[in-house]
C-alpha cells in the first residue's frame, strides 16, 4: 500500500492495514488519511510535522496519528542507514459502526480522544513492540488481535500528544501540494533567514493571503512554526554535538541574536539551553 499526498489506497474489504516501510530514508510528503495511523519506529530518526506541532522521532518510537490529520515524516538528511516503520492503518468503524461502542471495548475510547491530536507512548513500550514483532508472521485474523491488544496497551501507557492544534478539514490535492511545497522548503532552509516573500512565493499567494491561509490551518503564524522547526534541530544538536556551544548551534540553526534564542528556547521546552543539554552530558561546554 503506498502512502500519496493526502491518499492512501486502501484494498477493498479490508478492514485493517499492516504495512511495512524500508527505505534510506521515510516518505517526506505531507499527507492526511481517514485511517488511524499507528507506527512503531524499528530504524531511523528525523522530524515528525502533526498538525501544528513538530515533534522529533527516532528508534523504538510508538506513533499515533489520527485519521485526517495532515503529517510529514522527514528522515534526518545524514542519515545513513535504513529507515524501517511498522504500521497498523484502520478507522473508527472498521469492524462495524458500533464495535468500539461496545462495552467490553469500553477502554478503547480514550484511546479514541487522545488519537484525535496525535500521540506519541512514552511508557509499555516494550509490550507494545513486542506485538508489533508478532506482525510479519500472523494471518489477517491473527493481525486484527494483535490491534485490539495494542490498543489496549496503548490505552494503559503513558502518551503525549503530538499536536495542540488540527484544522478538521480534508484537503484538497492542491492545498496539500502548497502546505507541502510551504513545509518542505521551511524544513530544508530553516538555518537561512526566510522572508515572508519567499515563502509566500512558494505557496504562490500575496503575503497577506498566506499569512491568513498558514494561521487558519495551524493557529499560528509561519515565523512561530518556523522557531519550532529551530528549536527541534538545536535539541539534536545538544545532543548529538556535545563539542559544541550553544551559541555555535543557535547559529547554525537559524538564530541571529542569542537573547532572542534563550528567551525562545525556554518557552518551548521549559529550560536553558544549557539545562537542557545536562539531562544528557554531566558537563557542559561555556556558552
Amino acid at each position: 500500500m503506498r502512502v500519496l499526498p493526502f491518499k492512501i489506497p486502501k484494498p477493498k474489504d479490508e478492514a485493517l492495514v499492516y504495512q511495512i516501510d524500508r527505505e534510506k530514508v521515510f516518505y517526506s510528503q505531507l499527507h492526511q488519511h481517514g485511517e488511524i495511523q499507528i507506527s512503531y519506529i524499528e530504524k531511523g530518526s528525523g522530524s515528525l510535522i502533526v498538525g501544528d506541532s513538530i515533534n522529533e522521532y527516532k528508534h523504538g518510537d510508538i506513533l499515533v496519528v489520527g485519521g485526517y490529520i495532515p503529517h510529514v515524516f522527514r528522515s534526518d538528511a545524514n542519515a545513513s542507514d535504513e529507515s524501517v516503520m511498522y504500521t497498523l492503518f484502520f478507522d473508527y468503524n472498521s469492524f462495524g459502526k458500533e464495535f468500539f461502542h461496545l462495552t467490553d471495548l469500553a477502554l478503547t475510547h480514550d484511546f479514541f480522544k487522545k488519537s484525535e491530536h496525535g500521540m506519541k507512548v512514552l511508557s509499555n513500550k516494550e509490550k507494545i513492540i513486542a506485538l508489533f514483532n508478532q506482525l510479519p508472521d500472523q494471518n489477517k485474523v491473527e493481525r486484527i488481535a494483535s490491534l485490539l491488544l495494542v490498543i489496549n496497551e496503548i490505552a494503559k501507557s503513558e502518551t503525549q500528544p503530538l499536536a495542540s492544534f488540527v484544522y478538521r478539514k480534508i484537503y484538497s490535492d492542491d492545498e496539500g501540494k502548497r502546505m507541502s511545497s510551504v513545509f518542505k522548503f521551511a524544513m530544508e532552509h530553516y538555518h537561512e533567514q526566510i522572508t515572508l516573500e519567499q515563502i509566500s512565493e512558494k505557496a504562490n499567494m500575496s503575503k497577506n493571503a498566506f499569512c491568513r491561509y498558514f494561521k487558519k490551518r495551524t493557529n499560528k503564524t509561519f515565523f512561530q512554526f518556523l522557531i519550532e522547526i529551530r528549536i527541534e534541530n538545536v535539541c539534536k544538536l545538544i545532543v548529538s554535538q556535545p563539542e559544541l556551544s550553544i551559541s555555535m548551534i543557535s547559529e547554525q540553526c537559524g538564530f541571529t541574536n542569542i537573547a532572542n534564542f534563550n528567551r525562545k528556547f525556554k518557552e518551548l521546552k521549559g529550560c536553558t539551553p544549557s539545562k537542557y543539554r545536562s539531562q544528557f552530558y554531566t558537563t557542559d561546554k561555556s556558552e
